[in-house]
């Protein structure tokens, strides 16, 4: 009896309605479909990631507010169900969080990833086949700190705080500034540290990302990676994307332009508003559109 089945039993012995039953039971279904149709290389029937990149995906569809929500609240009955029976630990989902307050549009950003297309490179990454630990670590780091790539090579182990969450970047000109990490990126962080980097030669290395020729990763070595992968992507990659990326992720999702040119190390807000201003121009002008 597979997950599903299982679920669909434990909610007959609850009391469940069988029309309730059967919302769930679909709904769950319809989640599992979508990682078949991503082939996830997922440990388990769900987890923080798999369900955040389902959300969006359902909100790239656009569909009603109403219907996502109810998928939103399947899911964390399926994901309770998983806890007491012990095949996850954890809650991955928290309806005050996760349910969706407002209908969103479609938006579309000017030199930068899509959200598809954000997802599409999160997913191929997951493929421990394909990728290892150290290059989806590269990923996140990129995509989620902005931090160009010469700065990401020279990310040391002592930049790194696992207490605060935070990660010190040496910038042009000698500037250091300070970066949140994400708690998935920290873990990622951690994961490579104990793993695959602990295995390495280098592994005593002051620096973060060691390859197999060195104890410091080359920028170049970044570059080709990501201009190997474009081809199964779909996507025409390199370092520099992704800093524009999250840029531009932030000022959408309504981060003060000051906060994100803290985040890039730009000397100005002024340089920060002359790079993303066409993105912000293009996002009026969809907003009036609408009208």
């Amino acid at each position: 009896m597979n997950h599903l089945e299982t679920f669909g039993q434990w909610l007959i012995e609850d009391g469940k309605s069988p029309k309730t039953i059967e919302s769930y039971c679909n709904d769950v279904k319809q989640f599992q479909l979508y990682l078949a149709e991503k082939a996830a290389d997922e440990q388990q029937p769900i987890s923080r990631f798999s369900f955040v990149r389902y959300k969006q995906h359902l909100l790239d569809e656009a569909f009603k507010v109403s219907t996502i929500n109810k998928k939103v609240n399947s899911l964390k009955v399926f994901n309770d169900f998983l806890r007491v029976k012990g095949i996850v630990t954890e809650n991955y989902i928290q309806l005050k969080k996760d349910c969706v307050p407002i209908a969103t549009g479609s938006e579309q950003v000017v030199n930068a990833l899509t959200d598809k297309e954000v997802e599409k490179v999160l997913f191929y990454v997951q493929d421990t086949a394909k990728v290892s630990r150290r290059n989806r670590l590269i990923i996140h780091l990129l995509l989620y700190t902005a931090v160009r790539v010469s700065e990401l090579v020279n990310i040391k182990l002592t930049d790194i705080n696992g207490l605060t969450f935070t990660l010190m970047v040496r910038g042009k000109g000698g500037k250091v500034r300070e970066i949140g990490i994400r708690n998935d990126v920290m873990e990622l962080i951690k994961e490579y540290q104990v793993g695959e980097r602990k295995e390495s030669r280098f592994h005593e290395s002051d620096y973060l990302l060691v390859s197999q020729r060195s104890g410091k990763m080359h920028r170049d070595a970044v570059r080709d990676w990501l201009a190997k992968i474009s081809d199964d992507v779909g996507i025409k990659l390199h370092p520099h994307l992704f800093r524009r990326t999250c840029a531009t992720l932030l000022l959408r999702r309504g981060v003060p332009i000051v906060t994100v040119s803290k985040i890039l190390g730009h000397h100005s807000v002024d340089m920060t508003s002359s790079m993303y201003i066409q993105t912000s121009r293009k996002d009026k002008q969809d907003a009036l559109d609408l009208l």
